[in-house]
């Protein structure tokens, strides 16, 4: 089975952010980035079929060079080969498109995303690239077992869980579940030293159509002060005048 996991780069949800250029840019100085935790727990499960299943495993992303030392840590933690797209990943749809070129070339059994990055939380980049390449689609997978050509995934819908059997070629927009957040794997100092050597291919990006364009950022307004009451009394009375919930 060859897998293709779909790597976004994002910033660390310790990261202070900030904007330039009036609000219309996004600050990288200071900013720690990281794999996207849903497609950290997809490259997880990844892992566990190339050790039970013997898959073979690769890593795509959308970036420039600056994405390659979260590559690289994708590499360390088991995948095979990883290829950077040389692009800026400025729109969802224009990423599916390059994933989706990435997919098509490749004969990918299995593609697994993450779904949705929490930079801009657009979930909508697995949901394309199965429109686009006409293959079956599972959103908010949080259990996904593979046996020959057939698959059985369990995603969360409103309310519950539904279990789905399809077959292969498939792509999924993973979630925690996949993996648990204690089985995921850390990089030792054996991986990180094959890491180095493992093949890492930059491939220049095809036309593809940038449907949305960032105008303006703003943070959230900042919460205020909190206020401690020191009787019932004086906590009802708060929530009477000033909170107005009774």
């Amino acid at each position: 089975m060859k897998i293709l996991v779909c790597i976004s780069n994002v910033p660390d949800t310790t990261s202070k952010i900030n904007f330039t250029d009036g609000d219309t840019k996004f600050d990288t100085n200071g900013v720690q980035f990281v794999i996207n935790p849903n497609d950290e727990f997809g490259l997880t499960r990844a892992m566990w079929f190339k050790e039970k299943q013997s898959a073979t495993v690769h890593i795509a992303t959308v970036g420039p060079a600056s994405v390659e030392p979260t590559m690289r840590k994708a590499l360390a933690i088991g995948a095979d080969e990883a290829i950077r797209i040389n692009a800026e990943p400025t729109d969802g749809f224009f990423v599916a498109q390059q994933l989706s070129e990435i997919i098509k070339n490749g004969g990918y059994d299995l593609v697994i995303a993450g779904r949705e990055s929490i930079d801009y939380n657009g979930g909508m980049v697995p949901g394309i690239i199965a429109s686009l390449l006409d293959i079956n689609f599972v959103n908010t997978c949080e259990s996904l077992e593979i046996e020959g050509t057939k698959a059985t995934a369990v995603r969360e819908i409103d309310g519950g869980k539904e279990k789905i059997s399809t077959t292969l070629p498939l792509i999924i927009g993973g979630q925690k579940g996949l993996v648990e957040e204690k089985d995921l794997k850390i990089p030792n100092m054996r991986g990180i030293m094959m890491a180095r050597k493992k093949t890492l291919t930059v491939v220049e990006p095809v036309d593809g159509l940038t449907a949305t364009n960032d105008t303006k950022f703003e943070k959230p307004v900042a919460k205020g002060a909190v206020k401690l009451a020191s009787s019932v009394d004086e906590l009802v009375t708060l929530l009477h005048n000033e909170a107005k919930v009774i």
